[in-house]
């Protein structure tokens, strides 16, 4: 089969995944993103499934297959389902993802599968109870670990958790997330904290290098892993006693942005070139009608010339990004 070629940048990089959002609303309060739970800023006319899939076309006509819906939490959306079915049977892609904190997950879970997501990322902060409560404000660890379960059980290709590394909270429980992916067939996620634009104590207070995991992998002879194609941003490693894997996202790592792969939609329609870029494009004039569909693609397409070679991270530029669930991370 013929894949149209992939959109790329003037720095080289292609562009095979798309992370789309889907809803800015969660229903956790977590910590590092909504410790006062969403706030409803403006008028929440999220895109449409219509929308969706216009856009979603658009996109795998510039040979993107790979689309991971987003939040907030997406599966708040009442009409979920159906949004992942429209992406799911869009011609050219081939893997659709979602990322959830799991809520209601053990009976959701086939329905999510027969929608035809086969990926998902599960967001496990604590292994402690206690520790989950206090980080996400709800007390529904048990709940989430039976939907990591149950996400196996019914079938998804890759399941992952995504752990938020936060020193003081979760730093120490490096042996318990191993214990974890011992036996079962998961990649665990260490996500280095960012710093937002309304984060800045919460972040000097408990940021911690990625490094640190790393050192700590190494003594106890986990391998480095090679890259697979379309992967995400994680750096994995992998121990031939384990069946699951420890991946790592440090956002602070030198060169961490030679390797993007991504670009980013908005719950209301807008590109972002980069999740810490200075604002979103506004496509969503573009996704009335199935004949603007070219027009969109071209409008993607002079939109490339504006992505950065990097994110400015380092020198405390956040750009736009008030903090995390505006664009699902």
């Amino acid at each position: 089969m013929n894949h149209p070629p992939l959109i790329g940048d003037r720095f080289g990089r292609r562009f095979p995944y798309l992370r789309l959002s889907v809803t800015d609303v969660c229903n956790f309060r977590c910590s590092y993103c909504l410790p006062d739970g969403y706030q409803k800023a403006h008028n929440d006319e999220f895109i449409t499934v219509a929308e969706t899939g216009r856009l979603v076309k658009a996109f795998a006509g510039l040979g993107t297959w790979k689309i991971r819906l987003t939040g907030g939490e997406p599966t708040v959306r009442p009409d979920f389902v159906s949004l992942a079915e429209t992406v799911s049977s869009t011609p050219g892609i081939r893997r659709v993802a979602f990322t959830t904190n799991g809520y209601k997950l053990p009976e959701r879970a086939r329905s999510y599968y027969a929608s035809g997501l086969r990926a998902i990322n599960i967001s496990i902060d604590s292994l402690d109870p206690r520790r989950f409560h206090e980080i996400t404000g709800h007390n529904r660890l048990f709940e989430v670990v039976e939907g990591v379960n149950a996400a196996l059980n019914v079938g998804f290709e890759s399941v992952k958790i995504n752990t938020v590394l936060l020193k003081g909270l979760n730093d120490d429980e490096l042996d318990g997330f191993l214990a974890f992916v011992e036996s079962r067939p998961v990649s665990l996620r260490f996500i280095e904290l960012m710093q937002t634009g309304d984060n800045l104590s919460y972040f000097r207070k408990h940021h911690i290098p990625a490094a640190v995991i790393r050192s700590k992998l190494a003594e106890r002879g986990w391998a480095l892993q090679e890259r697979a194609e379309g992967a995400g941003p994680a750096v994995e490693y992998a121990h031939p006693a384990y069946a699951g894997r420890i991946g790592l996202i440090a956002p602070y790592a030198k060169d961490f942005c030679n390797s993007c792969n991504r670009l980013r939609v908005s719950s209301r329609g807008a590109l972002h070139l980069c999740l810490f870029g200075s604002g979103g494009y506004d496509l969503r004039p573009l996704l009335q009608a199935d004949d603007q569909i070219e027009e969109l693609k071209d409008k993607i397409l002079s939109l490339m010339q504006f992505k950065r070679s990097s994110h400015f991270l380092h020198e405390g530029d956040t750009g736009v990004r008030r903090h995390l669930a505006s664009i699902g991370g």
